[in-house]
């Protein structure tokens, strides 16, 4: 897996390099302190794998980076890593496409656990952040796409609903047709009980739901 590190703080980059390491040495971090670096560098490499992205950078105002980003580069799946971790900007990065939240300012502990959960392809929101919405889901314990009763079909449109494409994105990858593209889609969020995809993702995130290699199968 390769990563790419957006952030403008060089003593933070390199530290969670470090624990990204730690965590599997085999992942190959690319650094980035701005969106033009990071635009330069996605546009030089076409094998990027995951984008951790803090909220604020030199020049840019807010989410505008993820919003340039996940226009730019839908297909590379976005999680945040940030210090404003409030509910609002937690919401509004998933609404915007990314698939996931971590926090900055988390314990060295919880940060390594963060990290392994975006590692392993599942999503990782902080708990917090999640209080006083109301879902009709339970929590429970790891879940599978397949557990769900999802199809294969379904199980990948899941798998780019969670990775922030849209519904024309996600027909042209699969080549399907919007009307069928929007029947799975529906399917998705009726498995999960939810209605849109910023509940999706909060849903998927109290369920635990694992989204490895073979979710997309």
């Amino acid at each position: 897996m390769r990563i790419l590190l957006v952030d403008d703080h060089a003593l933070f980059r390199d530290g969670v390099a470090l624990l990204l390491r730690e965590l599997d040495p085999a992942v190959q971090v690319s650094h980035a302190a701005s969106l033009d670096e990071a635009l330069a560098t996605l546009g030089d490499s076409a094998d990027i794998d995951l984008i951790l992205l803090d909220v604020i950078l030199p020049g840019m105002h807010g989410l505008q980076a993820l919003e340039t980003l996940r226009e730019r580069h839908p297909g590379v799946p976005l999680v945040m890593l940030s210090s404003q971790e409030d509910q609002v900007t937690v919401l509004r990065s998933i609404q915007l496409g990314a698939m996931g939240f971590i926090p900055k300012s988390a314990p060295a502990g919880q940060m390594f656990e963060a990290l392994r959960t975006v590692l392993a392809r599942r999503i990782y929101v902080p708990p917090l952040s999640l209080a006083g919405i109301a879902l009709p889901v339970p929590a429970r314990a790891c879940t599978s796409p397949a557990e769900l009763g999802l199809t294969p079909r379904q199980t990948q449109v899941l798998r780019l609903i969670l990775e922030g494409k849209p519904m024309k994105l996600i027909a042209r990858e699969l080549g399907l047709s919007p009307n069928t593209t929007k029947t799975h889609v529906s399917a998705v969020l009726r498995a999960l009980a939810v209605t849109t995809r910023t509940q999706a993702i909060v849903a998927a995130n109290r369920m635990g739901l694992v989204l490895g290699d073979d979710a997309s199968t």
